[in-house]
């Protein structure tokens, strides 16, 4: 009976830990969220068309590990395009209604988001 009981705490153990587990953003969930948002980093479009893959990347970043690696992609990429207006991308947040904990930024620390 001691060895059931003791199993059956060991698992109920492992699904408190496993619900709280740490999801991870991958960058091709954040570059495919927020490509639609090119035309308005560019210049070219509204912020509206791109705003449901700015709330699903915001919605998917729950965690400080999920929010860096989110922050280090957008870097990365707006790195390898061209004509970024980074004034578009610092208001891309409030023109979508949602806060982010860093600013759109290629000067932001991404280690030092939380």
């Amino acid at each position: 009976m001691g060895a059931k009981f003791g199993f059956v705490m060991l698992l109920c153990v492992v699904a408190l830990f496993a619900t709280h587990a740490e999801a991870v953003v991958s960058c091709g969930q954040v570059q495919s969220g927020l490509s639609p948002c090119l035309g308005f980093l560019q210049g070219r479009a509204l912020a509206s068309q791109c705003c449901p893959g700015v709330r699903s990347v915001v919605a998917a970043a729950r965690t400080p590990n999920d929010r860096r690696t989110a922050c280090r992609c957008l870097q990365a990429a707006a790195k390898s395009m061209r004509n970024i207006n980074y004034g578009n991308a610092a208001m891309l947040p409030a023109k979508c209604g949602v806060k982010i904990p860093f600013q759109i930024s290629p000067n932001t620390d991404c280690s030092r988001v939380g």
